[in-house]
């Protein structure tokens, strides 16, 4: 007998929540078959059956949240029976093994690329350029155009004959995957009235997309008189929870401090625009902000570092965490060694990141990891916002959007308009004083000023 556990993947992650059962008791899987999906504190991420066996004992019910390392199913060969103290499922022999007319088989597996979601009762509208929240995502600023442009991406699960209407699982719980129900938390559809034609009747990206609603009844011929604002109770999803677990010990655990600079980014806006011209591909504001703050962080190296009780750790890697919103909550991937990478390696390697983050494809490692972060709201016309330091973290800054400014030209004294965008720096006074927190800020401020130096 083998054990299915909630894996730990991460060293913080202390506990995971199942989301959905891809497999039922008695299916026969294979080793490394994606049998379920769980949410960790970082993302969805797929849980793969350890053996090839049956699925069997199964312990934890969708939605339910348990601690790393307990046992939550277990796989059985030919032969075997799960221990008498397990929880009473049936021993697995050779003329009890689910068969493929009655057993039907996930030979695919779940799609990879659905974003983190989870069942909810709203959703935040998605804007072209990309969703951004209070931990913007990578984008470009003002009129100027997204930062990659690209739509959320997903495989259409195909299934060789349509399939029988989905129907609610035994608790009532119908089955479809986390990118369907997130398309169709958006479009307003039932999810009950879908044919889903994924692997047993399992509702897709495709048939949430493809579902045209059936005709509304006709209004009754009366008003009818309801009662207005009605109040209703709607559980958080996961990721949302832990999003606000997170920022909410951040703002208890840590003494923050904030300071704002209004860099000029006309150099940038020329610079950039020389880019575009070059068939070599775009660059954004936020690429330069990145490439700024690792450069940054480079020069200052006690920044880049994070607080353990009286000790300081300073860390040798300058690994720039990109705050990425999602419908659900924040997500963080990680571009390692960005003070290593050329401006156009940066920029190329945060947009696979973000869409990464957008089409739940992102591994463990690209989530780990951060030395300090960004969180870009540009995109959002915001003047000015302050972010939350993401622990462990010393530091992150926030981006808001760029603005035409009447300025005095220091050079000649006349009044002229200028492209400005305010960078406020969010700091653990524990790491750092303000004096410190205001050097930092300012170097971020004379690299964008003077972005050739990024070019390095």
């Amino acid at each position: 007998m083998t054990e299915v556990i909630m894996p730990k993947m991460g060293d913080g992650m202390e506990e995971g929540t199942l989301l959905e059962w891809l497999k039922k008791d008695g299916d026969k899987v294979k080793s490394g078959e994606v049998i379920g999906t769980i949410q960790t504190d970082k993302a969805t991420l797929e849980l793969e059956s350890p053996s090839s066996g049956t699925l069997t004992g199964i312990k934890l019910e969708a939605g339910g949240t348990v601690p790393v390392g307990q046992p939550i199913a277990a796989i059985l060969k030919d032969g075997e029976s799960l221990p008498a103290d397990w929880g009473g499922s049936k021993s697995v022999t050779p003329a009890a093994t689910a068969t493929p007319s009655d057993a039907p088989q996930d030979k695919t597996g779940a799609p990879s690329n659905a974003p983190i979601e989870l069942q909810q009762a709203a959703t935040i509208p998605t804007r072209p350029e990309a969703a951004s929240g209070e931990f913007g995502v990578t984008g470009d600023q003002a009129t100027a155009a997204t930062n990659d442009g690209t739509e959320q991406g997903a495989l259409a699960a195909k299934s060789p004959e349509p399939a029988e209407a989905s129907a609610p699982a035994a608790e009532g719980r119908i089955k479809a995957s986390p990118l369907a129900r997130k398309v169709a938390a958006e479009k307003g559809i039932d999810l009950g009235q879908v044919t889903g034609t994924g692997p047993g009747g399992r509702i897709v990206e495709a048939d949430v997309k493809g579902f045209t609603p059936k005709g509304a009844p006709a209004p009754a011929a009366a008003p009818v008189t309801t009662v207005a604002g009605e109040d209703k109770v709607v559980k958080l999803p996961r990721l949302r929870q832990i999003t606000g677990k997170r920022t909410q010990e951040s703002k208890q655990q840590v003494p923050h401090f904030y300071v704002t600079v209004e860099v000029d980014v006309e150099n940038i806006l020329a610079l950039r625009s020389m880019f575009e011209s070059q068939e070599s591909g775009k660059v954004t504001i936020n690429d330069f902000v990145l490439k700024a703050c690792a450069l940054a962080l480079r020069d200052m190296p006690d920044i880049n570092a994070s607080i353990n009780g009286d000790s300081l750790t300073v860390y040798g890697s300058v690994n720039v965490g990109i705050a990425v919103a999602l419908a659900d909550g924040l997500t963080v991937p990680v571009v390692k060694n960005a003070d290593q990478l050329s401006l156009r390696q940066l920029s190329s390697r945060a947009k696979e990141l973000a869409k990464k983050a957008r089409d739940n494809k992102l591994t463990l490692d690209e989530m780990s990891g951060s030395t300090f972060a960004v969180s870009n709201m540009g995109m959002l016309d915001v003047d000015n916002f302050i972010a939350i330091v993401n622990q462990p973290n010393a530091a992150i800054v926030a981006i808001a959007s760029v603005r035409k400014k009447a300025v005095v030209d220091e050079a000649t004294g006349e009044i002229v308009a200028r492209s400005r965008m305010n960078v406020t720096g969010s700091f653990d006074h524990r790491v750092c004083d303000g004096a410190g927190g205001a050097k930092f800020v300012n170097l971020i401020k004379n690299y964008l000023e003077n972005p050739t130096r990024l070019l390095s």
